[in-house]
């Protein structure tokens, strides 16, 4: 061990930890990926009323896609991000538990909830507050 890995030991998440916090952004990814080709199908079978907010929100899935991606290849690099993503799912889950039975609130609120526990999850599992270090650690061996 060197003495730079010395140092990271006491800092980083372990390396079971980070690849599990990454598999779940990953899953995150791909689900989201997938919420994307289906809302391309919703998009192009929505009437004149709805094709901009179904364009709108397809468009987002794969902003977000992207956000857990970049958060998967480098979970400690990105300052705010996780906490940006996590504050906007937070905000859905809670204003669809205000509307409650408006159109699609409620499985949007669920599918939301999920993400929200999933990246929460992801979050602590990879330190991803120590982003906001200098120099955030990565994994320690073990």
């Amino acid at each position: 061990m060197k003495v730079e890995d010395a140092a990271r030991t006491g800092h980083g998440p372990t390396v079971l930890a980070d690849r599990i916090g990454r598999g779940l952004l990953v899953l995150a990814a791909l689900s989201t990926v997938g919420a994307f080709i289906l809302g391309i199908t919703l998009a192009r079978d929505a009437p004149d009323s709805r094709i901009w907010v179904e364009a709108w929100r397809t468009s987002a899935f794969l902003v977000f896609a992207g956000l857990f991606a970049l958060l998967a290849a480098a979970p400690r690099a990105h300052r705010g991000v996780w906490e940006l993503v996590i504050g906007q799912k937070t905000a859905l889950v809670v204003f669809a538990a205000v509307v409650g039975d408006v159109n699609e609130a409620r499985a949007s609120g669920v599918i939301d909830l999920c993400l929200v526990v999933v990246v929460i999850a992801a979050y602590v599992l990879c330190r991803g507050w120590d982003s906001w270090r200098t120099s955030a650690a990565e994994p320690a061996d073990g």
